[in-house]
């Protein structure tokens, strides 16, 4: 008999066809099987992080060796994941999904995590804007505007990315205790429109973010499982594509396909979060481990090379798609700042169509073309580069380590923009929007994962900024008062206030907390 479900969060405009009765059966279901293991997991991580603390290092799994010896392939793709050259993230509020389908990207990373602030009515309205794009009924009038899909593009394909393993959901109880963000999301999209989309051709897909291990991967696999027996879907019809987004996944990308094989579709590489990632695991293992300016950290730093490189050889070699980073630039009305984003987003296209990736990410319609223009000249007719194996690539345990190497420094201008950068997202996600535009780029919740673990960084290890000052707590809090004070008068004091609060409590704290966003969520639930 499945858990006893409650729902507490206040109704949500057409919730009650979300979170029908047999629904919330479903996730009942789905938290009897697997929330235990979850918790388990996740404890599981403490102990890893304690062991790289202690050793200054993480390597490859001597007990996986033999499956990253083996000869194996992934599922082979379906026809609507062949061809992924350019995919845009977004939210799923109702206009942004409208825009993105019609926007000419093969994809769609349709985002119920790190651009989406989990509030309640965002969590309901999203799977009701999911429900009706899926059925291609989705319509907006806004602002005197009607928004509605286009018929004369190619609308793209849904990949829905639900919440990390950490993140609760406490508007669903299930048995008393709080539900899981990932099954929710999960649970709610797949029960109510797995079905549908194959009848259109198209398939459950997803996209799995902030793994750490090959056995949180194999619980996703088992969720699947679970779920498409559950309702009689053909076993291997989900596919699953997983940010490696922590550096300890970094070290299990083969281990994680493998787990997923008969459900992979491909991997990703992205930037804040892998390099917030790196921060948290060293982030007590000494000055080879401090980062410069987060601006200054390129896909071209070594240990980030190693890491792309990898990738790309790891999923061609198993027959799985390589997704490149995110061009998170919004077009100006500055042409000139235009000119020199747009040069730096073609040579970063062009570098990842050049090194064997499939696809690309962006965050605005506007840069589509543009994404899209680079990875034609590689790729021609052809949907993908799967054939380029990338044989010659050797990773070591060392070079996905070498932080020491990156070029760079701390600087004053870096320290100001971290706390200017992350006041500002903390401000826009507590006031409901997860995917804020800032100084003409679309950042979400990694945004500020990186800027408030860098502060935290540079103070637990007293680094010098290029001015000469040492980092201090009481440096960073002259910074956050004049930043407060500078956006005083652009911000509402009710999101200001918090902002600036909640900032400080996670980039000055003795001991460091895992996520922003379980702090941030205590105050919105």
């Amino acid at each position: 008999m499945s858990s006893e479900v409650q729902v507490l969060g206040d109704p949500v405009e057409r919730g009650d066809e979300i979170l029908t009765p047999e629904a919330l059966e479903f996730l009942a279901g789905l938290h009897d099987a697997f929330a235990g293991r979850r918790d388990q997991l996740l404890q599981a991580r403490s102990k890893r992080r304690e062991e790289a603390r202690t050793t200054g290092r993480l390597d490859f799994l001597p007990e996986t060796k033999e499956i990253r010896e083996g000869d194996w392939q992934v599922a082979g793709a379906p026809a609507a994941l062949r061809d992924r050259r350019v995919e845009i993230t977004g939210p799923t509020d109702r206009k942004m999904t409208i825009n993105a389908l019609n926007s000419g990207a093969k994809v769609w990373l349709a985002d119920l995590e790190d651009a989406n602030t989990p509030h309640w009515a965002n969590v309901v309205s999203g799977q009701v804007n999911l429900y009706d794009a899926i059925r291609e009924t989705i319509t907006l009038e806004s602002g005197g505007k009607s928004y509605a899909l286009s018929g004369d593009v190619e609308h793209a394909t849904i990949v829905v990315r639900p919440r990390g393993w950490h993140l609760p959901e406490a508007h669903l109880t299930f048995g008393g205790r709080e539900g899981v963000g990932a099954l929710v999301d999960f649970g709610l999209h797949f029960f109510h429109n797995a079905a549908e989309l194959l009848k259109r051709g198209k398939g459950p897909y997803y996209y799995l973010p902030k793994m750490e291990s090959h056995l949180e991967a194999r619980l996703w696999n088992d969720v699947f499982t679970h779920a498409e027996k559950t309702l009689g879907i053909e076993h291997g019809t989900v596919r699953a594509t997983v940010l490696i987004e922590t550096i300890p996944a970094a070290f299990e990308m083969e281990e994680i396909l493998y787990e997923l094989r008969e459900h992979a579709s491909g991997l990703n590489a992205g930037r804040w979060d892998y390099l917030f990632s790196v921060i948290k695991y060293f982030r007590d293992a000494g000055e080879k481990f401090v980062l410069p300016d987060r601006n200054s950290v390129t896909m071209t730093a070594p240990f980030m090379r190693a890491y792309t490189e990898l990738l790309v050889r790891t999923c061609h070699k198993r027959g799985a798609f390589a997704i490149g980073g995110m061009a998170a630039f919004i077009p100006s009305k500055d042409p000139e700042v235009n000119k020199g984003a747009f040069e730096k987003v073609h040579a970063d296209k062009s570098r990842e169509a050049g090194d064997g990736f499939d696809g690309s990410w962006v965050a605005h319609p506007g840069m589509v073309a543009l994404c899209k223009e680079e990875f034609d000249k590689v790729l021609g007719d052809k949907p993908n580069q799967l054939e380029r194996t990338r044989d010659e690539v050797s990773v070591t345990a060392d070079q996905l380590l070498d932080v020491a190497s990156t070029p760079g420094g701390a600087t004053a201008a870096g320290l100001r923009a971290a706390v200017d950068v992350g006041v500002r997202y903390i401000a826009s996600w507590l006031g409901g929007n997860g995917a804020a535009a800032i100084h003409n780029l679309m950042e979400d919740a990694a945004t500020a994962e990186i800027s408030r673990s860098q502060v935290w960084q540079w103070v637990k290890n007293g680094t010098t900024l290029d001015t000469g000052d040492v980092v201090t707590s009481e440096l960073v809090r002259g910074v956050l008062a004049d930043v407060r004070g500078e956006l005083a008068g652009e911000l509402k004091p009710e999101l200001l206030e918090p902002a600036v609060e909640l900032f400080e409590q996670v980039a000055l704290a003795d001991e460091f907390p895992d996520f922003l966003t379980l702090p941030a969520y205590e105050r919105i639930k």
